[in-house]
């Protein structure tokens, strides 16, 4: 589960990102904030992992809240002001959210969240109990479908669409092949050819212009076979 809280001065705001995260099961609210003197105080007592931040707040602006924190958990700023980001990513952000932002946005901006540690304790937990593996949320025929990452096989383009094969089912997305891989691991999956991209640990064999994996045949494009040369050396 991921522990959230919502740093902001517009209730409206909140009620609009509690909203979309109630749709996750992996969203876990702690705590309302209407100023960053109110998160401050719940910071010194608790531990969350993921801080929805505004930056224009009164009191201590967001920015300036956040270079007050020593060991700072994940944050997507959500603001109206655009000229902001630079700064943002220099102070490690994981996305910037520029209001208004719709459900998928959002939804890309989480998922990022997922698939990285969230912070050290989170990690040393991990690794004293059994691991909890990264997941993505995928939006599939007007639902959104959480699917582990280690479970991915391949990745294929199909026209507009692309199939996500994993080691329980197929799920069919209407994303480019390029987004999807964008919001994935690049240490876990190499992309082989235009339309294919898989995940090493489950390749069985390289034959010739051929990936084998279990029962499916991936074939390997003449732009790619540089990945497959690095792969091997």
């Amino acid at each position: 589960m991921i522990k959230y809280i919502i740093v902001d001065d517009e209730h409206i705001a909140h009620d609009i990102i509690k909203g979309y995260c109630d749709l996750l099961p992996t969203m876990e609210f702690k705590k309302h904030c209407y100023d960053a003197i109110e998160a401050l105080e719940y910071l010194n007592k608790h531990q969350v992992d993921l801080i929805f931040l505004d930056l224009n707040m009164p009191k201590l602006k967001g920015f300036e809240f956040l270079k007050t924190l020593t060991s700072p958990p994940k944050v997507i700023v959500t603001t109206a002001y655009k000229e902001f980001a630079l700064e943002g990513y220099e102070l490690n952000i994981v996305d910037y959210l520029l209001k208004p932002f719709g459900f998928e946005r959002f939804l890309k901006a989480v998922n990022k969240v997922i698939g990285t540690p969230q912070n050290t304790q989170i990690q040393n937990v991990q690794k004293n109990n059994t691991e909890t593996p990264s997941s993505i949320f995928l939006r599939s025929n007007k639902k959104y479908i959480q699917v582990t990452l280690n479970t991915i096989q391949y990745i294929e383009a199909a026209g507009n669409y692309t199939k996500i094969v994993t080691t329980n089912n197929t799920v069919t997305i209407r994303e480019k092949i390029s987004d999807v891989l964008q919001s994935l691991p690049e240490s876990d999956f190499l992309q082989v050819h235009k339309s294919f991209a898989v995940t090493k640990r489950y390749i069985n064999s390289i034959e010739g212009n051929r990936i084998l994996i279990g029962d499916h045949v991936i074939p390997i494009g003449k732009m790619y076979k540089m990945n497959i040369y690095k792969l091997l050396s």
